[in-house]
């Protein structure tokens, strides 16, 4: 999506060259959550396999079913490198780093969540 949030469903336009859009039609498109994720490459292709790790804090042997694999170029994979990490400096920018250590966190004081209210602009709730 552009910065500007579009209603579910409908095109998104995405700024990809100087005087180029492309619009996106996600209507059809089904969402899924992970919470882990494989990346494995070829000489010609980055692999990324996506599933949901039921415990991911377990300790041992654990079995992952990966139900989504997104096959790209490496040229693809730069950009969305590049539209990823931008994407984590404007979170943390807002809301603070985003520790990846579990210990650390849980050793952190809790975080407070925001209370339901009315989603602003770049999805701050109000």
């Amino acid at each position: 999506m552009s910065e500007k949030e579009e209603g579910a469903g409908t095109p998104a336009p995405q700024q990809v060259q100087q005087g180029t859009e492309v619009h996106v039609d996600d209507s059809g498109t089904l969402p899924s959550y992970s919470n882990f994720c494989r990346v494995t490459a070829t000489p010609e292709e980055v692999i990324l396999d996506f599933g949901l790790n039921p415990q991911p804090f377990a300790t041992g042997r654990q079995e992952v079913k990966a139900n989504q694999r997104l096959v790209m170029n490496f040229y693809t994979a730069k950009r969305l490198l590049t539209a990823l990490s931008m994407t984590i400096q404007r979170h943390e920018g807002t809301f603070g780093a985003i520790e990846l250590d579990v210990r650390r966190r849980a050793a952190s004081q809790p975080q407070a969540y925001p209370q339901p209210g009315r989603v602003g602009p770049q999805g701050i709730v109000e």
